[in-house]
């Protein structure tokens, strides 16, 4: 190579150097955070959920504003998180398959028992037209409360309570969606679902694999039962929690 081809190998080197590092530097935190959201969604689809509004929601909602700052550089990963008082947010691709499961259409209304961050409420708020939602532990029913409101999710409505016994006041819904484990399926939840309505639901001993079921109303009042996977999610306190303790 003569001396003035490396000259100019040199100087396009150097270009190419200084491009990317302005390209880097034009990439702001909320860039940034954006790419890590939608790599985290590429990873959910690679899992197998592919309804096409529950991985825009994903998308969409900041999940690094509904846990603690410490653990804010963790956010996107597929993992759940400590959110305080003993409780944690759902790792991000249950929280997309339990949303699937529902199978909600535009207009309809879903019941959450477990508000927790918020994050599943605003997942669904995406995909229903109405949320309401019920969490035991009055810190964190007030923090998602906050939390939902500064980020603009008028449709989701927070209640400080025991969900064993659900909402009965805006029932019934399309779907609920229970985010802790009962020992056994709540009969206010099933009584509280539409014909058609789906109810997904962790069952199962707090100290060993829980089962997720689905239930889906049928006309006559029956249920159908699928068993989904084996889970391990939190035990649902309150009334659940004296049953299984009778």
């Amino acid at each position: 190579m003569s001396t003035a081809s490396r000259r100019l190998f040199a100087l396009a080197l150097a270009l190419a150097a200084l491009l990317s590092a302005g390209i880097a530097r034009s990439q702001g935190p909320d860039d940034v955070l954006a790419a890590a959201r939608h790599r985290m969604v590429e990873r959910i689809r690679s899992r197998g959920v592919t309804d096409a509004a529950v991985l825009a929601a994903l998308e969409a909602a900041p999940r690094h504003l509904f846990v603690p700052a410490q653990e804010r550089p963790k956010a996107y990963e597929d993992r759940p998180l400590p959110i305080g008082d003993g409780q944690t947010i759902s790792q991000p691709y249950m929280v997309a398959l339990m949303t699937s499961l529902l199978a909600l259409r535009p207009g309809e209304r879903v019941l959450e028992i477990g508000t927790g961050s918020g994050y599943q409420a605003a997942i669904l708020s995406h995909v229903a037209a109405e949320v309401y939602t019920i969490e035991i532990r009055a810190p964190l029913a007030e923090r998602a409360r906050r939390t939902l409101a500064d980020l603009g999710y008028r449709n989701v409505h927070v209640r400080t309570g025991d969900g064993f016994q659900g909402w009965s006041d805006a029932a019934p819904f399309d779907g609920i969606i229970v985010t802790a484990a009962p020992p056994s399926v709540p009969d206010p939840l099933l009584r509280q679902l539409k014909t058609g309505g789906r109810l997904v639901i962790p069952v199962g001993d707090r100290n060993s694999l829980q089962s997720l079921l689905v239930l889906t109303k049928r006309p006559d009042g029956g249920f159908d039962r699928a068993n989904v996977m084996p889970v391990f999610f939190v035990p649902m306190t309150g009334e659940a929690q004296q049953r299984r303790e009778r």
